[in-house]
Protein backbone atom coordinates (compact mmCIF):
# COMPACT_ATOMS: atom_id res chain seq x y z
CA UNK A 1 0.00 0.00 0.00
CA UNK A 2 1.82 3.32 -0.97
CA UNK A 3 1.97 5.96 1.50
CA UNK A 4 -1.03 8.10 -0.04
CA UNK A 5 -3.29 5.27 0.40
CA UNK A 6 -2.27 4.36 3.72
CA UNK A 7 -2.80 8.19 5.03
CA UNK A 8 -6.58 7.87 3.66
CA UNK A 9 -7.06 4.48 5.19
CA UNK A 10 -6.11 5.73 8.59
CA UNK A 11 -8.06 9.00 8.00
CA UNK A 12 -11.34 6.90 7.52
CA UNK A 13 -10.72 4.96 10.77
CA UNK A 14 -10.03 7.56 12.67
CA UNK A 15 -12.92 9.53 11.65
CA UNK A 16 -15.46 6.44 11.76
CA UNK A 17 -16.28 7.14 7.58
CA UNK A 18 -18.31 4.74 6.55
CA UNK A 19 -16.48 3.86 3.35
CA UNK A 20 -14.67 1.25 1.65
CA UNK A 21 -11.07 1.74 -0.11
CA UNK A 22 -10.12 -0.65 -2.75
CA UNK A 23 -7.52 -1.05 -4.42
CA UNK A 24 -6.28 -1.52 -8.16
CA UNK A 25 -3.48 -3.12 -10.33
CA UNK A 26 -4.95 -1.06 -13.11
CA UNK A 27 -5.03 2.82 -13.02
CA UNK A 28 -8.55 5.17 -11.65
CA UNK A 29 -7.18 8.65 -13.06
CA UNK A 30 -9.78 8.74 -15.35
CA UNK A 31 -13.46 8.51 -15.00
CA UNK A 32 -13.62 6.25 -17.95
CA UNK A 33 -10.45 4.04 -15.88
CA UNK A 34 -12.17 4.02 -13.00
CA UNK A 35 -16.10 3.60 -14.01
CA UNK A 36 -14.67 0.00 -15.72
CA UNK A 37 -12.03 -0.97 -12.48
CA UNK A 38 -15.40 -1.32 -10.62
CA UNK A 39 -17.69 -2.25 -12.85
CA UNK A 40 -20.14 1.23 -12.76
CA UNK A 41 -21.45 3.99 -14.57
CA UNK A 42 -19.61 7.00 -15.03
CA UNK A 43 -21.89 9.15 -13.22
CA UNK A 44 -21.11 6.71 -10.12
CA UNK A 45 -18.27 8.21 -9.58
CA UNK A 46 -17.04 11.53 -8.62
CA UNK A 47 -14.80 14.16 -9.73
CA UNK A 48 -12.84 16.15 -7.06
CA UNK A 49 -12.03 19.07 -9.18
CA UNK A 50 -9.40 21.20 -7.25
CA UNK A 51 -9.95 25.19 -7.36
CA UNK A 52 -8.09 28.39 -5.59
CA UNK A 53 -10.19 31.08 -4.92
CA UNK A 54 -8.20 34.12 -3.26
CA UNK A 55 -10.41 34.70 -1.15
CA UNK A 56 -11.14 31.56 -0.07
CA UNK A 57 -8.27 29.25 -0.61
CA UNK A 58 -8.69 25.74 -1.85
CA UNK A 59 -11.94 24.68 -3.11
CA UNK A 60 -12.94 21.06 -4.16
CA UNK A 61 -15.88 21.08 -6.46
CA UNK A 62 -17.75 17.92 -6.34
CA UNK A 63 -19.63 16.52 -9.44
CA UNK A 64 -20.65 13.20 -10.91
CA UNK A 65 -17.94 11.70 -13.08
CA UNK A 66 -19.89 12.30 -16.58
CA UNK A 67 -20.63 16.27 -15.31
CA UNK A 68 -18.13 18.91 -15.86
CA UNK A 69 -17.77 22.04 -13.39
CA UNK A 70 -19.13 25.16 -14.24
CA UNK A 71 -16.42 28.10 -13.55
CA UNK A 72 -19.07 30.53 -13.41
CA UNK A 73 -21.15 28.88 -11.19
CA UNK A 74 -18.84 28.30 -8.87
CA UNK A 75 -17.58 32.16 -9.11
CA UNK A 76 -21.03 33.02 -8.14
CA UNK A 77 -22.21 30.85 -5.09
CA UNK A 78 -18.75 31.94 -4.11
CA UNK A 79 -19.24 35.41 -4.84
CA UNK A 80 -15.41 35.92 -6.19
CA UNK A 81 -14.16 37.01 -9.71
CA UNK A 82 -10.15 35.33 -9.35
CA UNK A 83 -10.92 31.28 -9.59
CA UNK A 84 -8.73 28.73 -11.44
CA UNK A 85 -7.80 25.20 -11.54
CA UNK A 86 -4.68 24.30 -8.84
CA UNK A 87 -1.86 23.02 -10.69
CA UNK A 88 -0.87 19.01 -9.86
CA UNK A 89 2.12 20.27 -7.49
CA UNK A 90 -0.65 23.08 -5.75
CA UNK A 91 -3.17 19.87 -5.23
CA UNK A 92 -0.21 17.52 -3.62
CA UNK A 93 0.75 20.85 -1.14
CA UNK A 94 -3.20 21.70 -0.17
CA UNK A 95 -4.61 17.98 -0.34
CA UNK A 96 -1.50 16.10 0.99
CA UNK A 97 -2.76 13.85 -2.10
CA UNK A 98 -1.58 13.74 -5.61
CA UNK A 99 -3.56 14.58 -8.95
CA UNK A 100 -6.18 11.86 -9.83
CA UNK A 101 -6.07 9.97 -6.48
CA UNK A 102 -7.65 13.04 -4.76
CA UNK A 103 -10.44 12.26 -2.25
CA UNK A 104 -13.23 13.95 -1.41
CA UNK A 105 -12.87 14.94 2.09
CA UNK A 106 -9.59 14.20 4.42
CA UNK A 107 -7.63 17.65 4.32
CA UNK A 108 -8.12 21.58 4.80
CA UNK A 109 -11.15 23.26 1.93
CA UNK A 110 -14.06 24.70 1.03
CA UNK A 111 -15.77 21.74 -0.37
CA UNK A 112 -18.97 21.98 -2.97
CA UNK A 113 -20.92 19.12 -4.06
CA UNK A 114 -23.84 19.43 -6.63
CA UNK A 115 -26.75 18.34 -5.88
CA UNK A 116 -26.95 15.27 -8.50
CA UNK A 117 -24.17 13.26 -6.94
CA UNK A 118 -26.55 12.54 -3.98
CA UNK A 119 -29.22 10.84 -6.30
CA UNK A 120 -26.96 8.22 -6.16
CA UNK A 121 -26.96 5.11 -3.52
CA UNK A 122 -22.77 4.56 -3.69
CA UNK A 123 -20.34 6.43 -5.31
CA UNK A 124 -16.54 6.30 -6.02
CA UNK A 125 -14.03 9.10 -5.10
CA UNK A 126 -10.34 9.11 -5.39
CA UNK A 127 -8.78 7.03 -2.87
CA UNK A 128 -5.06 8.49 -2.50
CA UNK A 129 -3.99 7.07 -5.31
CA UNK A 130 -4.77 6.96 -9.07
CA UNK A 131 -4.40 3.05 -8.15
CA UNK A 132 -7.33 3.50 -5.38
CA UNK A 133 -10.96 4.43 -4.88
CA UNK A 134 -13.26 4.83 -2.04
CA UNK A 135 -16.88 3.80 -2.43
CA UNK A 136 -19.45 5.14 0.10
CA UNK A 137 -22.97 6.60 -0.42
CA UNK A 138 -23.34 10.13 -1.02
CA UNK A 139 -24.57 11.49 2.54
CA UNK A 140 -21.37 9.96 4.24
CA UNK A 141 -19.76 11.57 1.87
CA UNK A 142 -20.97 14.52 2.85
CA UNK A 143 -20.52 14.13 6.01
CA UNK A 144 -17.33 13.80 5.73
CA UNK A 145 -16.42 17.02 4.57
CA UNK A 146 -18.82 18.86 5.57
CA UNK A 147 -19.14 20.23 1.91
CA UNK A 148 -22.00 23.08 0.32
CA UNK A 149 -24.64 21.34 -1.96
CA UNK A 150 -24.85 23.84 -4.88
CA UNK A 151 -25.48 23.58 -8.41
CA UNK A 152 -22.00 24.01 -9.75
CA UNK A 153 -22.22 21.48 -12.67
CA UNK A 154 -21.99 22.97 -16.54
Amino acid sequence: MKEYEQRLQQYLQRHDIQGEQMFFQTTCHSVADAAHAVGAEPNDLVKNICLVAAEQGLVVAIVRGGDRVSMSRVARVLQVENLRVATAAEILERTGYPCGGVPSFGYEALFLVDPKVLERPLVYSGGGSAYSLVRLAPAELQRANGGRVERIRS
